[in-house]
């Protein structure tokens, strides 16, 4: 089932969005995840999301809206269902995963969802395209590098750090991803940013902090310290 939501058919809908979807409007709908996964544990594990971290994700997802939608490019109803499916699968699989994983070793727990993940595509493809075509050297490093770099030692990352923190804080986090590749665009690609899109980017940061527990814990402490002050101006 892991394998399933999270891998295998997270992979085919991501694909298919991509393919009919402008990238904007695809991440904009994945950038709706930290909120899908706050609600689904608080119904899977009775992890009542805080409002801080509601807040958060409001303000990221708002963010991600400024820097990436332009109101450009066709939107296909099966794009967008396809961007929604992968969106609400893998939000679903990831808390199940931190739900049943607790004594799972995270590159065992990784290592098999990825497995049963591809024996999930492995019939459709064999069906559907075939034969691979041949590869090139540069084709090969690329896969590599998506196999290895952005695949397998991403998950590892991703579900190591769903062991160790709420599910709320690791979907906020992952609101990263679309501002990584902004800022990726700009240093790489050359792309200058507009006023809008500094400003998506700084909401999307402010929103990634806002929703972290040590934000949380920070506020509570300044806040008995803004009492005292205030009693003592008082009484002054």
């Amino acid at each position: 089932m892991l394998g399933t939501l999270n891998m295998g058919a997270f992979f085919a809908l991501v694909y298919l969005a991509a393919q009919t979807l402008p990238t904007s409007v695809a991440s904009t709908i994945m950038a709706t995840s930290p909120v899908a996964m706050m609600l689904i544990a608080w119904a899977a594990l009775s992890a009542r999301p805080a409002a801080a971290q509601l807040a958060g994700a409001v303000l990221g997802i708002g963010g991600v809206c400024l820097m990436l939608l332009d109101g450009g490019g066709t939107v296909a109803p099966r794009g967008v269902l396809a961007s929604g499916a992968a969106m609400a699968m893998s939000s679903l699989g990831y808390v199940l995963a931190k739900k049943w994983s607790a004594d799972v070793d995270v590159f065992s727990l990784t290592a098999w969802q990825l497995l049963a993940g591809g024996a999930l595509l492995l019939p459709a493809a064999v069906a559907v395209e075939g034969a691979p075509p041949v590869l090139d050297a540069a084709a090969l490093a690329g896969f590599g590098y998506v196999s290895i770099v952005a695949t397998a030692l991403a998950f590892a990352a991703w579900f190591a750090g769903l062991r160790h923190l709420s599910a709320g804080t690791v979907g906020l986090i992952g609101l990263l991803n679309p501002m990584t590749g902004v800022l990726l665009g700009a240093a790489v690609a050359g792309e200058a940013l507009a006023a809008h899109q500094l400003a998506g980017l700084a909401l999307v940061f402010t929103g990634i902090v806002v929703g972290q527990p040590v934000a949380a814990r920070l506020l509570a402490r300044l806040r008995p310290a803004r009492d005292d002050a205030g009693a003592a101006l008082c009484t002054s």
